[in-house]
């Protein structure tokens, strides 16, 4: 009977000092800092902010339609009238829902795909090849093709970007995966005859983990540029549901007598993807060794 060691054995435990240690990394990192703070703040509107609307994102009112910012309607009005706050407020809820579904479903596609295709060969030929044919498309055209074909919904978004989103995840987890795989452990768990499902998933995933959760933060900021794109483009999310690509679509042709139509829901956009990139970047730096002391 093969003997296997503990794995609580394999894994050092972490001490009071360590965790100081690593929270004061954490708080040291200006961008995960910058990032996180930048986050939460578009995080907390999004709940809170329908309860500070003075209407609804549906509710129309011709009579003030195109008012420009005021302490009433904070945004101003768009061309029917509706509060644009409460509509940018509740078009963040859709962009942080589908990013948020995105980055995670593509995380799980991603590892599971990457760890086969890294353990074995001839299902690293085939998977990467189908994964190359994706990858070959540009993603925005990818995505529109996908929603053609699936129709104008927002849930048919998230499997279009999801779809979109995970070859990259996938070669991510792959190239990690390819070097944990010939370290000298993973060959002396095969020589005790240990299953592939345990290597795989016991002793190879915990340490492709970290570019992972980096990766799925880049995923998150690219999946709400492109729902917005093609809600702009009208193959994302449908009218009159409110999404930071609808709204600048609809201020489009109006963009120097009612300026704050697009100012605003870019701007939103442009924090939210500012925020996620800083703080991918900070986890980078924080979680990659490579990274680490190249930035002050």
């Amino acid at each position: 009977m093969p003997t296997f060691t503990p794995r609580s054995a394999l894994i050092p435990s972490i001490t009071a000092d360590q965790r100081s240690l690593r929270l004061k990394r954490i708080r040291n990192n200006r961008q995960v800092m910058t990032g996180g703070i930048i986050l939460l703040v578009i995080i907390l509107v999004a709940l809170i902010g329908p309860f500070l609307s003075p209407s609804g994102p549906y509710e129309t009112d011709t009579a003030n339609r195109l008012l420009p910012p005021s302490p009433t309607n904070w945004m101003g009005t768009d061309n029917f009238g509706r509060d644009l706050f409460s509509r940018v407020v509740s078009g963040s809820q859709v962009s942080l829902v589908v990013g948020f579904s995105v980055a995670i479903i593509t995380s799980a596609l991603g590892l599971a795909i990457g760890l086969i295709a890294a353990y074995y060969r001839t299902a690293d030929r085939i998977l990467m090849r189908i994964l190359d044919g994706f990858m070959a498309f540009p993603a925005i055209l990818l995505a529109i093709a996908i929603m053609a074909a699936l129709g104008v919904q927002t849930e048919n978004v998230i499997v279009a970007l999801s779809i979109v989103f995970t070859p990259y995840v996938a070669r991510v987890v792959r190239s990690s995966a390819l070097v944990v795989k010939e370290q000298t452990y993973i060959e002396s768990l095969r020589a005790q005859g240990a299953s592939a499902l345990r290597i795989l998933w016991i002793n190879m995933t915990p340490n492709v983990l970290s570019p992972l959760l980096i990766q799925a933060t880049f995923i998150f900021a690219d999946s709400i540029i492109t729902e917005a794109a093609l809600s702009f483009l009208g193959a994302g999310v449908p009218p009159p549901d409110p999404s930071w690509g609808n709204i600048l679509f609809d201020g489009k042709t109006l963009i120097f007598s009612a300026w704050w139509m697009t100012v605003f829901p870019g701007l939103t956009i442009m924090l939210a993807v500012l925020g996620i990139n800083f703080l991918g970047d900070g986890l980078r730096d924080l979680l990659d060794p490579r990274h680490r002391g190249t930035r002050k």
